[in-house]
Protein backbone atom coordinates (compact mmCIF):
# COMPACT_ATOMS: atom_id res chain seq x y z
CA UNK A 1 0.00 0.00 0.00
CA UNK A 2 1.24 3.57 -1.07
CA UNK A 3 1.95 6.28 1.20
CA UNK A 4 -1.45 7.96 -0.70
CA UNK A 5 -2.94 5.06 -0.17
CA UNK A 6 -2.51 5.05 4.03
CA UNK A 7 -3.30 8.74 3.92
CA UNK A 8 -6.87 7.61 2.10
CA UNK A 9 -7.62 4.57 4.33
CA UNK A 10 -6.94 6.92 7.37
CA UNK A 11 -9.97 9.58 5.68
CA UNK A 12 -11.83 6.63 5.01
CA UNK A 13 -11.64 5.47 9.21
CA UNK A 14 -11.96 9.09 10.35
CA UNK A 15 -15.57 9.30 8.01
CA UNK A 16 -16.09 5.94 9.16
CA UNK A 17 -15.87 7.07 12.84
CA UNK A 18 -13.18 4.75 13.49
CA UNK A 19 -10.84 7.49 15.30
CA UNK A 20 -8.31 5.12 16.90
CA UNK A 21 -7.35 3.16 13.34
CA UNK A 22 -7.49 6.27 11.40
CA UNK A 23 -5.05 7.73 14.41
CA UNK A 24 -2.70 4.34 13.95
CA UNK A 25 -3.15 4.57 9.98
CA UNK A 26 -1.61 8.21 10.18
CA UNK A 27 0.59 7.61 12.31
CA UNK A 28 2.27 4.77 10.19
CA UNK A 29 2.93 7.26 7.72
CA UNK A 30 4.23 10.29 10.02
CA UNK A 31 7.16 8.36 11.75
CA UNK A 32 8.77 7.90 8.23
CA UNK A 33 7.72 11.74 6.96
CA UNK A 34 9.97 14.90 7.15
CA UNK A 35 8.65 18.56 7.71
CA UNK A 36 6.77 20.24 6.83
CA UNK A 37 4.26 17.21 6.46
CA UNK A 38 5.55 15.69 9.77
CA UNK A 39 3.17 18.63 11.28
CA UNK A 40 0.41 18.32 8.92
CA UNK A 41 -0.09 14.84 9.69
CA UNK A 42 0.57 14.92 14.07
CA UNK A 43 -2.18 17.57 13.55
CA UNK A 44 -4.99 14.57 11.77
CA UNK A 45 -3.25 12.65 14.44
CA UNK A 46 -4.25 15.07 17.13
CA UNK A 47 -7.91 15.39 15.89
CA UNK A 48 -8.39 11.55 15.33
CA UNK A 49 -7.02 11.07 18.91
CA UNK A 50 -9.36 14.28 20.42
CA UNK A 51 -12.70 12.38 18.65
CA UNK A 52 -11.89 8.70 19.97
CA UNK A 53 -10.93 10.22 23.21
CA UNK A 54 -14.47 12.18 23.08
CA UNK A 55 -16.51 8.91 21.43
CA UNK A 56 -14.91 7.39 25.21
CA UNK A 57 -16.28 9.96 27.34
CA UNK A 58 -13.36 12.01 27.98
CA UNK A 59 -14.13 15.27 27.02
CA UNK A 60 -11.26 17.20 28.75
CA UNK A 61 -8.93 15.01 26.63
CA UNK A 62 -10.31 16.07 23.43
CA UNK A 63 -10.94 19.40 24.29
CA UNK A 64 -7.13 19.56 24.47
CA UNK A 65 -6.16 17.17 21.87
CA UNK A 66 -8.64 19.68 19.48
CA UNK A 67 -6.98 22.83 20.62
CA UNK A 68 -3.32 21.16 19.69
CA UNK A 69 -4.90 19.88 16.55
CA UNK A 70 -6.00 23.15 14.92
CA UNK A 71 -2.75 25.10 16.48
CA UNK A 72 -0.87 22.01 14.31
CA UNK A 73 -2.90 22.67 11.38
CA UNK A 74 -2.85 26.23 11.18
CA UNK A 75 -0.02 26.93 9.16
CA UNK A 76 -1.16 24.73 5.88
CA UNK A 77 -3.24 26.17 3.08
CA UNK A 78 -6.13 25.70 3.31
CA UNK A 79 -6.70 22.91 0.98
CA UNK A 80 -3.62 20.44 1.23
CA UNK A 81 -3.46 17.03 0.20
CA UNK A 82 -7.74 17.44 -1.07
CA UNK A 83 -8.78 18.13 2.06
CA UNK A 84 -10.35 21.36 3.64
CA UNK A 85 -7.80 22.39 6.39
CA UNK A 86 -9.83 25.37 6.92
CA UNK A 87 -13.01 23.68 7.53
CA UNK A 88 -11.25 21.13 9.61
CA UNK A 89 -9.40 23.94 11.92
CA UNK A 90 -12.84 25.44 12.40
CA UNK A 91 -14.33 21.84 13.27
CA UNK A 92 -11.37 21.87 16.16
CA UNK A 93 -11.61 24.92 17.57
CA UNK A 94 -15.92 24.62 17.67
CA UNK A 95 -16.00 21.79 19.34
CA UNK A 96 -12.82 22.57 21.85
CA UNK A 97 -14.60 25.55 22.68
CA UNK A 98 -18.22 24.16 23.13
CA UNK A 99 -16.58 20.87 25.27
CA UNK A 100 -14.52 23.49 27.29
CA UNK A 101 -17.96 25.25 28.38
CA UNK A 102 -19.65 22.15 29.11
CA UNK A 103 -21.44 21.75 26.35
CA UNK A 104 -21.80 18.46 23.96
CA UNK A 105 -21.99 18.72 20.18
CA UNK A 106 -22.98 15.20 20.12
CA UNK A 107 -22.09 11.99 18.53
CA UNK A 108 -24.74 12.88 15.58
CA UNK A 109 -22.46 15.94 15.01
CA UNK A 110 -18.93 14.44 14.38
CA UNK A 111 -16.71 15.95 11.72
CA UNK A 112 -16.32 14.32 8.30
CA UNK A 113 -13.34 15.36 6.68
CA UNK A 114 -14.48 16.31 2.56
CA UNK A 115 -12.56 17.15 -0.36
CA UNK A 116 -11.73 20.82 -0.23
Amino acid sequence: MTEEDKFQRGIDLFNAREFFLAHEVWEEIWMHELEPEKTFLQGLIQLAAAFHHYVRGNSEGAQSLLAAAAVKLQRFASSDRRIDVAELRIQAITWARMLGQGNDPGKDNLPRIDPG
